[in-house]
């Protein structure tokens, strides 16, 4: 009896410290589409974020279908094979890994230990959406005088543009 009673003991001990191994949450802002939320948050020792399906809508419109993760006109299937890398459920919570989710579709990700922020840029496909008309994007800027000229004031005409960063 008692050797089944330790045996069980240990395997709960196991199971709960896994659980909250995961379960630590914090408060942490997620900037998605340059649009700041404040979310609660699971953080593991990987560094990934999980939020919870109401703040990852909330966040980033997305919601978990069983297509895939889909907003609008997008959806994003998940591998079926590595579902539980992107969804785990504890308790009556289902939290959504949220830094899995950027690395399915090439998402650039930074987070800022400091200020608990997450920053997840576009897409490498948005990024890259106007090479494929090679249209520049249009942009206002001033003159020496402060008069404001646009790239799209310029179409048709050749321009030059003489760019310089200090980094």
């Amino acid at each position: 009896m008692w050797k089944q009673s330790s045996a069980i003991s240990v395997l709960l001990f196991f199971l709960i410290a896994g659980i909250t191994a995961f379960a630590e949450t914090k408060s942490l802002t997620v900037i998605y589409d340059e649009k700041p939320t404040a979310v609660k948050a699971m953080l593991t020792e990987t560094k990934d974020v999980w939020i919870t399906m109401k703040d990852l809508t909330r966040a980033t419109r997305f919601v978990v279908k069983p297509q895939g993760v889909c907003r609008d006109e997008l959806c994003f299937p998940l591998p079926k094979a590595q579902k539980s890398n992107f969804i785990k459920k504890q308790g009556s919570v289902q939290w959504f890994n949220l830094s899995e989710f950027a690395r399915l579709v090439q998402q650039p990700v930074a987070f800022n230990e400091q200020h608990t922020t997450w920053y997840f840029g576009a897409r490498a496909q948005a990024q890259n959406a106007h090479l494929e008309s090679l249209e520049a994007p249009n942009f206002t800027l001033p003159d020496v005088q402060g008069k404001k000229h646009s790239l799209s004031d310029f179409r048709g005409k050749k321009v030059l543009l003489v760019t310089w960063a200090s980094w």
